[in-house]
């Protein structure tokens, strides 16, 4: 398919992950070829009432494969047409797709990385994630850790199934941490750039991957910049 083709995507399955966010999936319809590469996004657009055409733009969180599928992670805005016009979609409901679009993806040659998240920035590093411990060939044994930060318990998303991928691969390392944890909550504390310099150990030979608000974005480039990391080795892919 081209790069700016018009298609067709019927939603197949629509999962709560919390009260405002929700894992959706779609099926492509009418179409003989569809590719991405992990980290990549697509445009969805639909019309309100008036005629007006509303278009958002939504990281894939599903690995690429062959059956034209592909999910997304995104949270209901108070107000947003867009978000609230997916969230209450149906099973058997379709919407307009463009893409796959972005260059927020890993780049060769594969090193170790650390991947920064908060909320549904996540969603391009399930995609990434899955994709590289699938097969050894592409994850080259080298390690990777996921810095994934929240609110609250409640709010991490997908955190079994993060849980059954470290535990599967002794190379990939994840470490969640709440910001407002209740006492129940064993784990990390805290905002994800407190824990990036307990993993890279002064290193600067590595790739780092941050995805979510502009503030936290920011907060985690100043401090690799401040560890004497060259830009190069820092991606980012910011939501709002």
């Amino acid at each position: 398919m081209t790069k700016f083709q018009t298609f067709a995507a019927r939603l197949t399955r629509s999962g709560s992950l919390s009260e405002q966010t929700k894992h959706l999936e779609f099926e492509l319809t009418g179409v003989s070829r569809f590719g991405f590469v992990p980290g990549q996004w697509l445009s969805l657009k639909t019309n309100k009432e008036d005629d007006e055409e509303i278009t958002r733009a939504y990281s894939i969180a599903s690995p690429p494969g062959d059956d034209h599928r592909f999910a997304l992670c995104l949270n209901r805005v108070q107000d947003g047409f867009m978000s609230n016009f997916l969230c209450d979609m149906r099973a058997g409901d379709e919407i307009c797709c463009q893409g796959p679009f972005g260059d927020f993806i890993l780049r060769p040659p594969l090193r170790d990385t650390i991947f920064i998240a908060t909320g549904t920035g996540i969603a391009p590093f399930r995609s990434m994630l899955h994709w590289l411990l699938a097969d050894p060939i592409r994850h080259q044994d080298k390690e990777f850790w996921l810095v994934f930060g929240n609110r609250t318990a409640k709010d991490i998303y997908y955190h079994e199934e993060i849980l059954r991928l470290a535990e599967q691969h002794p190379n990939f390392h994840y470490w969640p941490t709440l910001s407002r944890g209740g006492p129940e909550w064993q784990g990390l504390r805290g905002y994800v750039q407190e824990h990036v310099p307990g993993i890279i150990r002064g290193r600067t030979d590595m790739h780092a991957y941050i995805c979510g608000l502009d503030k936290m974005i920011k907060a985690n480039r100043d401090l690799l910049k401040g560890l004497g990391w060259d830009r190069k080795s820092i991606l980012c892919e910011k939501y709002d």
